[in-house]
């Protein structure tokens, strides 16, 4: 792992979503170094299922050899975050580093603050496991995962750059290696399993097929089951599907190897399928031929957001709006397929 050099020693970093996962990480990597720590996270009370808030952060920070101001910030109010900013300039003077989710505001924001400050974001090469991954992905799904080190590692190597290191997209992996990092087996949660590619990246079917391949992960494509001739249907539910169907090919069916069933309730809904198995892929209304990998259930106009990229998955299913049975890890996968076609839809 990358060892601490004490560069960030009095740096102020105003960090949101700090109060656990990848923010915390990075919290205590700085905290080492003895920097002040602005904790700006929404979670004052201990949350029945994640652990962690921001005054446990602001203790652990503490501990770790920094200054802590835990602030409570919904990044979404306006307000609340001019109110941690003045906190933040009034007890340990303006602060130099912040660290937000905002990849799509880089290139402006790294343009209209060219000299004075600069602005990159920083992704993940693989799934970070946190709390919230559990949630999402199930019992196992740790094992495909890095730990929140490898970004914090990843965040210290961009604090340490110039004010001239400005308007960069950075790949986690990419930036320690440029740092002289050869073993990446010590931020595996289980070294030498396959790992889970981020879901966001853009990384073509074909290269996760190749990987996964070399572990012998991905079966040959399953001719397709006969199946009775389709009733006719309409409406957005069927066009979406349509526009899926049309979207498929055989390297996204290797990439994938997952049959979806979807329980809509609502207009034009009912029973439908997604068949990531078979060659080709399919589509259609009514149970799939093979058992379903994964089961989702909600509504037709909360399936129609979804697939063309208005409702996130990860929010419809942590709101409720979506429940599903079966295979976390693939059903994450759609998620990224769902990404790539939003496009279309």
């Amino acid at each position: 792992m990358l060892p601490n050099t004490g560069k960030l020693a009095g740096c102020t970093i105003f960090i949101t979503g700090a109060s656990r996962g990848i923010g915390k990480a990075i919290a205590l990597k700085a905290a080492k170094d003895g920097a002040n720590i602005v904790i700006a996270a929404k979670t004052a009370q201990a949350h029945p299922k994640l652990p962690g808030t921001i005054y446990t952060a602001a203790e652990e920070i503490k501990a770790a050899g920094g200054k802590a101001l835990p602030c409570i910030v919904d990044v979404r109010d306006e307000e609340q975050i001019s109110n941690a900013v003045e906190k933040a300039v009034e007890k340990f003077g303006a602060y130099t580093i912040a660290k937000y989710g905002m990849s799509m505001c880089v290139l402006g924001m790294a343009e209209e603050f060219k000299g004075e400050i600069a602005v990159n974001a920083l992704w993940p090469k693989t799934a970070i496991h946190t709390a919230a991954m559990d949630m999402l992905g199930g019992y196992g799904i740790e094992s495909q995962c890095r730990k929140v080190d490898i970004i914090a590692d990843a965040a210290y190597c961009i604090f340490k750059k110039p004010k001239s290191f400005t308007g960069n997209f950075i790949i986690d992996e990419n930036i320690l290696k440029e740092e002289g990092i050869k073993n990446f087996d010590v931020y595996a949660i289980t070294p030498g399993h396959p790992l889970l590619p981020d879901f966001f990246l853009d990384e073509q079917p074909a290269t996760v097929t190749k990987k996964a391949d070399s572990y012998g992960a991905v079966p040959e494509l399953k001719e397709e089951k006969t199946q009775p001739p389709p009733q006719p249907r309409s409406g957005a539910v069927a066009e979406t599907f349509r526009i899926v169907k049309d979207s498929l090919s055989d390297d996204i069916v290797k990439a994938t190897q997952a049959i979806y069933q979807f329980q809509l309730s609502g207009e034009d809904g009912g029973t439908w399928f997604l068949d990531l198995k078979s060659k080709g892929g399919n589509v259609g209304y009514g149970e799939p031929s093979d058992q379903a990998d994964v089961v989702m259930s909600m509504s037709t106009d909360d399936f129609v957001k979804m697939f063309s990229g208005k409702l996130k998955p990860t929010m419809a299913f942590m709101s409720g709006k979506l429940k599903i049975k079966g295979n976390m890890a693939l059903a994450i996968k759609l998620e990224k397929l769902m990404n790539q076609m939003n496009s279309k839809l």
